[in-house]
């Protein structure tokens, strides 16, 4: 029960069903085998509450047979679902399996509900407060993923932005971190609009993690540059397998700005091959072996220039609100229930392990 439990968050968490939690991979062949500490320990306290609280093995085995019949009633309706859409199994058979089946499971079902308030409301309170929690976690985080999809910045938008001539560029390495893999986040503009100062050289970070053990070091960045190259930004998917470790920040930092390089050095390189292949002459605007390496020194000099002038790392910290006009269940949801577990449960620089002393938070407001 105690791994089940483990398993069942582990996959409502890769859905965005469940609050963030700290998963402790101890299999680097099953993905599945995991650990949880913060549900261990509930269990724990939920074990010795029972145990204290009923005190009599038959009250205990009342909430454990309901839970026991609850289950079983579930897995044979969802496998009712999987014969009629997946299986495409013949009406007939699916008829006989629910009469049969579910006639039996029927004598089950109406035997511990018998035994309801003798112990028997147990497991349905648990799986009430669950589905809750899942319910509220799962409702608010689509609309603000939905949100800043909608709101997200074009490219045009953010050349608008980064060319302002009002617009101060200090020197220095800035990570933005981002759950967007494609688009630029609403929270870059209003980290813009109200500092006025944006990196040298400013990337968008969005860190995945893939169902597979390890992924190799030379697939882990994924980068694309924002033109024009002028803005010096970039976009960075990190990818991690669940036995990659990512406690050590310096090595993440160092091993992205070589990476950058070298997407620079090979980004001019296919440049300068296309251009060749279409038969052009140097005189005629096509780089030179020379300027070709002129240009590579120059634009991976640019960034460890700016990784030499200090790294900061930027997290938009989204409050949710409800729009005004919301009626009271909305406000209840989003306003109460999920800002209550958001701020109780791991942050962003837990998860992305991120050094405080380098860290910024840049707030804004989001109202669903």
């Amino acid at each position: 029960m105690i791994s089940g439990t483990f398993s069942i968050i582990q996959q409502s968490l890769s859905l965005g069903c469940f609050p963030r939690v700290k998963i402790v991979h101890t299999s680097a062949k099953y993905e599945g085998q995991v650990y949880i500490p913060e549900v261990n320990y509930l269990l724990m306290i939920a074990c010795v509450g029972v145990t204290l609280g009923f005190r009599t093995t038959e009250k205990i085995g009342n909430a454990y047979g309901i839970a026991v019949v609850f289950v079983m009633t579930l897995t044979s309706s969802l496998l009712v679902l999987i014969m009629i859409m997946i299986w495409k199994t013949d009406i007939l058979l699916v008829v006989a399996y629910v009469v049969i089946i579910g006639s039996i499971e029927f004598v089950y079902l109406s035997s511990v509900l018998y035994k309801f308030d003798q112990g028997g409301y147990l497991p349905l309170a648990f799986a009430a407060a669950l589905m809750t929690v899942m319910y509220v976690w799962n409702n608010v985080y689509r609309k603000k993923y939905n949100f800043e999809l909608e709101h997200k910045l074009s490219l045009e938008r953010v050349k608008d932005i980064a060319s302002d001539t009002n617009l101060c560029r200090i020197p220095g390495l800035a990570l933005f971190y981002s759950e967007l893999v494609q688009g630029i986040p609403p929270i870059f503009e209003h980290y813009v609009a109200n500092i006025q100062a944006l990196h040298s050289v400013l990337v968008f970070v969005s860190i995945k993690s893939l169902p597979i053990s390890k992924v190799p070091a030379e697939e882990r960045f994924l980068f694309r540059r924002v033109e024009p190259k002028e803005l010096n930004i970039f976009r960075c998917v990190v990818r991690y397998g669940y036995t990659d470790i990512r406690n050590k920040v310096e090595p993440l930092e160092q091993t992205l700005v070589e990476k950058l390089k070298e997407f620079i050095t090979e980004n001019i390189y296919l440049a300068h091959i296309i251009d060749g292949k279409k038969g052009k002459e140097a005189e005629n605007g096509v780089m030179n072996g020379e300027e070709w390496q002129e240009r590579v020194v120059s634009e991976t000099g640019m960034v460890e220039k700016a990784w030499k002038g200090g790294v900061v790392h930027l997290i938009g910290e989204n409050e949710v609100i409800a729009s005004k006009g919301s009626g009271i269940g909305k406000r209840l949801l989003i306003d109460y229930a999920y800002n209550f577990m958001k701020k109780n449960l791991r942050q962003s620089e837990e998860i992305f392990d991120i050094p405080r002393k380098r860290m910024l938070k840049v707030g804004m407001t989001y109202e669903l």
